[in-house]
């Protein structure tokens, strides 16, 4: 059965925002409804295959998967930062010859600022200092991998089986409700002879 032109705005909603509710209402489904719209039309099997469907096409056009996240990610963390800065001279070194890692994007921003000395007329340049903005490489790779819908950063919580959870929650709501117990056992005699002084 082909979906109708509802669901299928729903599935392209969903491959936006990722979020249910948020798809349901988008695609016109009533805003009182929509959670419960959103959760019937999250288990019907066709939908589901189709957003799956739509991720994988996404996938393919981007070419980027969770493997490919990972490898980046690892080249990111291991990236030196020495190697910006020429040997000999300690200059940093022109952008085209940074290693490739460094010009996708680790280095935000370059602030390159003249240094002089004396004033007035005397006022002679001595130098320039040259300081690099690193990028948050851990935010922009989460983005990544959020945005293709990959998963690599995703929380997931399984629930392997509920067998026991009732008994569980009757024994915790039992001691919760309990009457405090008092202990009945007599506290140590003090000795008396430790606190009297002999003369």
């Amino acid at each position: 059965m082909a979906l109708t032109h509802k669901q299928r705005r729903f599935v392209q909603e969903y491959l936006r925002s990722e979020t249910g509710t948020e798809a349901a209402l988008r695609a016109g489904y009533a805003a009182l409804s929509a959670p419960v719209t959103a959760s019937r039309l999250m288990n019907d099997p066709e939908i589901l295959a189709a957003i799956e469907e739509g991720q994988q096409k996404r996938l393919d056009r981007v070419e980027v998967d969770a493997n490919y996240l990972l490898k980046r990610l690892h080249e990111e963390v291991e990236a030196d930062l020495a190697d910006l800065y020429d040997e000999e001279t300690g200059d940093l070194l022109p952008v085209h010859q940074w290693p490739e890692v460094w010009r996708r994007g680790l280095v935000a921003g370059v602030e390159i600022e003249a240094v002089f000395e004396g004033r007035g007329e005397d006022r002679v340049q001595i130098g320039t200092t040259k300081k690099l903005k690193l990028s948050d490489r851990a935010r922009r790779i989460e983005a990544l991998g959020r945005h293709v819908s990959v998963a690599a950063f995703r929380d997931t919580l399984q629930i392997k089986s509920l067998d026991g959870l009732a008994d569980r929650l009757a024994r915790v709501s039992r001691a919760q409700t309990a009457p405090d117990v008092v202990n009945a056992e007599p506290a140590p005699a003090l000795r008396s002879d430790a606190h009297h002084s002999t003369k």
